[in-house]
């Protein structure tokens, strides 16, 4: 008998075997633990993918190089604490995709992927509907003050902000470009690139999370019966991440430039983008994409699957294997 088939165990852990009350704080937890060790990654795509050519860096590293040498490590975090707020679009992401999977379930939608496919672009389109405005204003934070050769390049100041007093105001920094944005666009400035976001991060959660358990389906037959379900759950999300990520790109690029450059529309920032990239635009900045996807696939399901293991009732624990 194969030792698999000898003690049964749950593979997926469902909605209604969680006890809300420990899942919810400890989901909000892990995510604000991976936004803040990944967030470098977040800043270095985002001048990446707004830079004309390799006018500024050359790549990945040498952005981080640059960042470090002109800006002091603080570089990297620039934006961070406005981005901290994404954590409320990240709990009713995590709410919207469970409880869209589990309704399907109910009403007898039995495939899984099927079923994270669905979800996971529900999530999404929460989500984004939250998280934009914070992004709008968390990449002109990023861009603000860039330095090149330690000279300070006003790639994004909106507001004509004193940039010597950039590290001492960081809160009139972001209330300058937040009554900027609202000054030159009104509203709808803080929805700059919503359609974007949608287009980019809809298919991406939908098509991260049928990956996700695709893989984790082909890779389950493939482990031998001793090791552990989270390293198989933590390896199908890495390759999920990669796949998404080298399919999306184009687009959350498209999204980026929208929310930063206040370009007019889709199809502008797409011949814009082709006019100076050509074939770069389908990998700029994708170096950093997928490192980033790479930490944030496995730092979020091992976060997120713990958190399962951690929260789920007592009469299914007995069922569950790490």
């Amino acid at each position: 008998m194969d030792p698999k088939d000898e003690i049964p165990y749950i593979r997926t852990i469902e909605w209604e075997m969680l006890d809300k009350k420990k899942f919810i704080p400890l989901s909000v937890l892990s995510s604000c633990t991976v936004r803040t060790t990944l967030y470098p990654f977040t800043l270095v795509k985002t001048r990446l993918q707004i830079q004309k050519g390799n006018e500024v860096y050359r790549g990945t590293w040498d952005a981080f190089k640059k960042i470090v040498k002109y800006e002091g490590p603080t570089g990297l975090y620039k934006g961070f604490w406005v981005n901290m707020f994404s954590v409320v679009s990240g709990a009713f992401y995590v709410m919207t995709y469970e409880n869209v999977r589990h309704i399907l379930q109910v009403n007898n939608v039995t495939d899984s992927r099927v079923r994270a496919l669905i979800g996971g672009g529900c999530a999404s389109l929460v989500g984004q509907t939250i998280i934009v405005p914070i992004d709008v204003i968390s990449q002109h934070l990023m861009m603000f003050g860039q330095k090149v050769d330690g000279k300070t390049q006003n790639i994004s100041n909106p507001a004509g902000v004193n940039l010597q007093n950039v590290s001492k105001s960081k809160t009139k920094l972001a209330l300058a470009i937040t009554k900027d944005i609202y000054h030159n666009d009104g509203l709808r400035g803080f929805y700059r690139g919503y359609a974007a976001s949608l287009f980019t991060y809809v298919p991406s959660s939908a098509l991260w999370w049928t990956f996700y358990h695709l893989y984790q389906d082909h890779l389950h037959g493939l482990f031998p019966s001793w090791f552990p379900h989270l390293g198989i759950q933590c390896t199908s999300a890495i390759l999920g991440g990669i796949t998404t990520t080298t399919l999306i790109n184009p687009l959350d690029i498209v999204r980026a430039r929208l929310q930063v450059q206040r370009l007019e529309s889709i199809g502008q920032t797409f011949r814009i983008l082709w006019r100076e990239e050509r074939f770069y635009m389908f990998s700029k900045g994708l170096t950093a994409r997928i490192i980033m996807s790479t930490f944030y696939s496995f730092s979020i399901i091992l976060g997120y699957e713990s958190v399962k293991r951690w929260s789920v009732k007592e009469q299914y624990r007995e069922q569950i294997r790490w």
